[in-house]
This record gives C-alpha cells, structure tokens and sequence, in this order.
C-alpha cells in the first residue's frame, strides 16, 4: 500500500532554490512513473475510481477552500468570467468526480498497437502506444484541471507534475489532497500526481527548463501565460494560445438553427474557450436582424463592422482590436461578409484555430467551408461549445491543441501518449 501523499513531504526548505524544487519533485515523480507502469488497467483504473469516491468524500473541506479563493477573487478584482471559472459548487465537483470516474472507465491506451506490418524478410514491426513520461502542467483559475489532469495523466501511465494559479491555491491543495489520499489506499504511487507547493513565480521558469526531467509541458491559462511558456521553453509544449471561434451564418442557413446557435454558441457560458467570439453573418442570409435581436435581447454586447451596425442601432461601433480578442464575456465581435470566399479570408485573417462554425442547408458549401478552415476543429450546424473532450466521447480532456504536430484538437488519453517501435525477428541478420 503507498503511503499518503502529504504536504508537508513537498514543502521547500527554506535554502531550496525553485530549480531545486522542481528537480526534487520531478525525480519523485518519474520514480512514481515506474511505478506505475507496474499497475495493470484495472489497477490504474480502480486507483481513478478510488479518487473519485475521495472527491465525493471531501465535499465539504473542497468547497471551503474553494470559498477562500473566491472571497480573495472577489477581494483582488477578478473579472466575473474569471470568477466563474474559478467557482465549485456541489454539482460541479461531483462533476468533477464523475469526470474522473468517467476516465477510468475509458480504455487504457498504454500498449496500443497503432498499426503492424510485416517485411519480406519475416520480421514483425509494430507501433506501440507507450506513456510520455512526466508532464508539467501550469494553469491558472480552474481547479477542475487538477483532478482532470491527474485522471487522465494517470489512466495514460504518466505522472505529472501541477502547478496552478494562486486564484485556486486553496481549491487546488484541497483537491490534490483528496486525489492523493484516493490513490494511495487503492495501492497507487502517490507521487504520480503532484502539486508545486509554492507559488514562487520562479518555479515556472525552472518548470520550463527542466528538460531531461519533464518531458512535455501543457500551459492552460491566458495568452501571456501560454506565450510566455511557447517563448521560454526548453521542454516540448502542447498549448493553444486563444480561442477566437468564429460562427459563419451561411445565405443557405435554416433562420432558426442560426439564431439557436448563436445563442448557445455566445451565450451558454461565455468563460470557456469554445464559446464564439466572432460571428460573420452572410450578406445573403435574409434573417440577419434576428440574429443579432436576440443576442441583445440576451444582454450581450455587440460590436460590430458598419454593415453589422445598420441591422440594429444597438450595435456598438468595433475596433480592429476586437476581431483579435478573445472576450470570454457576453461580448461578441459581428461583421457581414460577402459570401463564403470572404467569411474564410475573415477566418483565416483572425482565427486562433481553435474552432470554427459554419451555418447552412448547402452541403456544397459545408464541404468547402471544412476544406477552407485550417483549424483543430471545425464544425458544420453546430455550436461551437462543443468543441469539448467530453463532448467529444474522449472524457476530460487536458485542453484544446492548435498546433500540428503530436495532437490536435481535444487531448485526452491518446494526445498523452507516444510511440515505440517494437521489431520481432526469428534471428534474421541484416546482409
């Protein structure tokens, strides 16, 4: 049985410098990697069940804590959609919880075979799923990324290594503490899952250059924390930078499917990263004044190019500043466009290439708006809130990819893992 995971274990002696801090913690956890890659699936899977349960069990002592970070928030001036992020509530945590039973129920990735082939001369080669390793992971307001990188880090055999923002410093020890007293009574290496215990702005730094000892990095936060951690680097990083999602009401548009989606798209919760920052209204589509009539009726803000302020005299007046912001508020950037050729320049012009909509009954233009969009995600006649790990069947997700290489889109189990080439021969010899 592991021992409990305790606090007081990862404190930082006072002479301990944030390098050797994050050496410390890294060794302990590719030490639990091992560990762990010992457990079998059903193992791993009833350790993410047990802290689950550990979760549901300290309720009480995380919403405390929760309520301390948000009296700070409050106290600090933190934005309500900051706020929003920040907050837990009985049914978001037991969403939480169940998020991370959810992951134990999804296959275990570790051991894959990608694809196998066979060559001429008999050998066997095979692509092999196996665990990155350790991955730091450094993210601001919402604690929900502590137990969802932990499930799914730990389900995919990595160990990781958290650092959070000091809105949820109390939320995120709270739960940490939970996760590490679930794991360990289910015979789980505590160390798979650990939080930096300071939050010494230092230890990003060392986070970052700690190559050899974390061997990938997932910044979830803000663009300056994102940019920053793209900038200083010296470990591989997986990260978007924003999510400016754009929404395309398309001439061939159903009016009633438009006006729903752009409502569920803008308004469902507007702190999240797939909800629609632009909407681009055809100058073709004969209900564009609906559209926009509802927003404002919903108390969003519009601000719009001068063809989008004559469909309302409420419309405010938009900068060039705003086509490139990401509100995350009930603020919406609109503009018309003349036809789909100027929907995609628009998109292409200003997407962070997170998600992109378009809305219409024409399939031809569907398809040339899925050809046209270099994005992680594009949908057709759907709200941009789904752009979701868990709306994708994928479970929690670590976060949305923008970039090329490794994984794209969601990242869950699969986004977490790598590959190994496994060559089976009966003694062949190379001429």
């Amino acid at each position: 049985m592991a021992t409990p995971h305790t606090s007081s274990a990862n404190e930082p002696a006072a002479s301990e410098s944030p390098e050797a801090l994050v050496a410390r913690l890294a060794r302990a956890g590719r030490a639990a990697q091992c560990q762990l890659a010992k457990l079998s699936d059903p193992q791993k899977a009833g350790a993410l069940l047990s802290a689950a349960q550990a979760l549901r069990e300290d309720e009480a002592t995380i919403l405390a804590a929760n309520a301390r970070d948000l009296a700070a928030g409050e106290a600090n001036g933190l934005t309500s959609a900051l706020l929003d992020r920040l907050r837990l509530s009985p049914e978001r945590l037991a969403g939480i919880a169940d998020a991370v039973a959810q992951v134990a129920s999804l296959p275990d990735p570790v051991g894959q075979v990608i694809d196998e082939a066979s060559r001429p001369n008999g050998l066997n080669l095979r692509r092999v799923r196996v665990p990155i390793g350790l991955i730091g992971i450094i993210y601001e307001s919402r604690p929900n990324v502590t137990a969802d990188a932990a499930a799914l880090c730990l389900r995919s055999g990595n160990a990781v290594l958290l650092r959070g923002g000091s809105e949820a410093v109390h939320s995120n020890h709270a739960i940490l503490a939970a996760l590490a007293r679930g794991l360990a009574e289910a015979g789980a290496p505590a160390d798979a899952v650990q939080l930096v215990p300071t939050q010494d702005r230092a230890v990003v730094g060392a986070m970052l250059t700690a190559a050899g000892l974390i061997d990938m990095i997932v910044p979830r936060g803000g663009k300056s924390l994102v940019a920053r951690v793209q900038a200083d680097a010296r470990v591989p990083v997986l990260a978007h930078l924003d999510g400016i999602c754009h929404t395309y009401i398309h001439s061939a548009a159903n009016p009633e499917m438009a006006v729903a989606i752009a409502l569920n798209a803008k308004l469902r919760r507007t702190g999240i990263c797939g909800a629609m920052e632009t909407l681009l209204l055809d100058t073709a589509f004969p209900a564009s004044g609906q559209v926009v009539a509802a927003l404002l009726d919903q108390a969003c803000e519009l601000r719009g190019d001068a063809r989008a302020r004559a469909l309302d005299p409420r419309i405010l007046a938009a900068t060039d500043e705003d086509w490139d912001t990401e509100y995350l508020d009930a603020i919406l950037s609109v503009a018309v466009v003349d036809g789909l050729d100027a929907a995609l320049a628009h998109i292409d012009a200003h997407s962070s290439r997170h998600t992109d909509v378009i809305v219409t009954e024409d399939a031809t233009a569907a398809d040339a708006f899925v050809a046209g969009v270099d994005s992680a995600i594009v949908m057709v006649n759907a709200s941009s809130q789904f752009a979701d790990g868990g709306e994708f069947g994928l479970g929690a997700e670590i976060g949305i990819a923008t970039g090329r290489l490794h994984a794209r889109g969601p990242v869950a189990l699969e986004g977490l893992t790598t590959y190994k080439w496994v060559v089976r021969g009966t003694g062949q010899l190379r001429p």
